[in-house]
């Protein structure tokens, strides 16, 4: 394995965990929150902020960063952390995702609403299919130019080398709950086969890059909202050579404990999990108790940018009037530069303002309160204290 892991502590009677994950360019202790900058940047954020408010790693987006500024340039640069002056580790996802989000059309979302199925050839209305998938790989037009490209596992693995992010994905096909159940079956075998060529393609360029860090590839397990699918999917992912594990694919909100501990009871202990997408509060905790040991998610900064931000007592949105003449900080326990140093009246002005800043300050805070939120989670598992924490935190927060 080119990123160890080793687990510490244990939920009781729970697949919880705490860990740590050891890559090149640093550990990762877990469970941990993992900001998303997707094109390289955590939008509006500089680097050394992310790390001062205790982001341990950054995910970027192959897909977005092969369109631009291309991944033969990150590769001439020394890799996406040389690239974008991020000294910690990076995970970079496989472009899966966006198979589903251009060639559907449907929100950047992880959870759906099942009871909305219909049928496997579903067009948002007004908008055009982006992407088409086939056994081989997926022919996509990039949203920017228009121009025609195509993924196939090996070209998201030659990507992903290139841009050289610790930890990597395997391609994958990212159902929707608004697929059949056939489609559903028949998107497994082809994410289970292209799996088994990006363990092969990935071995090959590994051989030929050593003089660049060790990558980690973790697989991906689908199967929407079914058992069958899931376990099977899981057990499958679990007997290639992979060094961990995504869980990926749309669920209802309501399954999202049900489904990962599904998975997490097939895979293997001894590897890392990740949880593709998940970023509130209430599903941290879920998928924390039911196994997963990191997760990313792009809501804290993208509700930031608008003004949405987290407090004990929830979120809201500072550009309301109620904020307008408020000098104490968005929360006074939270020990962000933001919370340090603003007002929510200062927020207020700033956005009322259109000023850049508002977007900076916000999304610092937003991204120092769910990293704290997950260490805090991680301490409370190690003393023991974790229903109690979680009692206490979820209540408040959605009272």
């Amino acid at each position: 394995m080119s990123a160890y892991f080793s687990v510490h502590h244990r939920l009781p009677g729970r697949l919880g965990r705490t860990g740590t994950i050891r890559t090149p360019h640093g550990d990762i202790e877990t469970p941990a929150f993992i900001p998303v900058g997707t094109r390289a940047t955590v939008k509006s954020v500089l680097p050394e902020s992310m790390s001062d408010l205790g982001a341990q790693a950054i995910l970027a987006n192959a897909y977005h960063l092969y369109l631009q500024p291309g991944d033969d340039l990150i590769y001439e640069a020394g890799g996406l952390g040389a690239f974008m002056n991020w000294r910690g580790p990076t995970f970079t996802d496989s472009g899966g995702f966006q198979v589903m989000s251009l060639g559907a059309g449907f929100k950047k979302v992880l959870s759906m609403d099942s009871s909305t199925a219909r049928h496997d050839d579903v067009i948002a209305a007004g908008k055009e299919r982006l992407a088409h998938v086939d056994d081989d790989g997926v022919t996509f037009k990039s949203h920017i130019d228009g121009s025609m490209h195509r993924f196939t596992p090996e070209e998201s693995m030659r990507i992903q080398h290139n841009l050289g992010a610790d930890v990597i994905f395997a391609f994958d096909e990212c159902t929707t709950l608004l697929n059949t159940r056939g489609y559903q079956e028949r998107s497994l075998e082809r994410t289970h086969a292209w799996a088994k060529r990006c363990v092969v393609e990935h071995e090959r360029l590994a051989a030929e890059r050593t003089h660049r860090p060790a990558q980690a590839l973790f697989g991906i397990v689908q199967g929407a909202q079914y058992e069958d699918l899931r376990r099977t999917a899981a057990r499958d992912i679990a007997s290639m050579d992979f060094d961990g594990f995504g869980i990926g694919g749309a669920l209802e909100k309501t399954e999202l404990g049900t489904i990962v501990s599904w998975v997490n009871e097939e895979l293997p202990d001894d590897k890392p999990r990740h949880l593709l997408g998940i970023g509130e509060p209430d599903d941290l905790f879920t998928a924390i108790e039911n196994g997963a040991d990191t997760f990313d998610c792009v809501s804290a900064s993208r509700v930031a940018r608008s003004g949405r931000v987290f407090g004990r007592d929830g979120r809201f949105n500072v550009v309301t009037a109620r904020s307008r003449r408020d000098l104490s900080p968005i929360d006074e326990t939270c020990d962000c530069y933001t919370c340090r140093n603003y007002s929510r009246a200062y927020l207020h002005h700033a956005f009322k303002t259109n000023e850049m800043i508002s977007a900076t300050l916000a999304t610092i805070h937003n991204e120092r309160f769910i990293v704290r939120l997950v260490d805090d989670i991680r301490v409370s598992i190690a003393d023991g204290t974790f229903d109690a924490f979680r009692e206490e935190f979820l209540g408040r927060y959605y009272g």
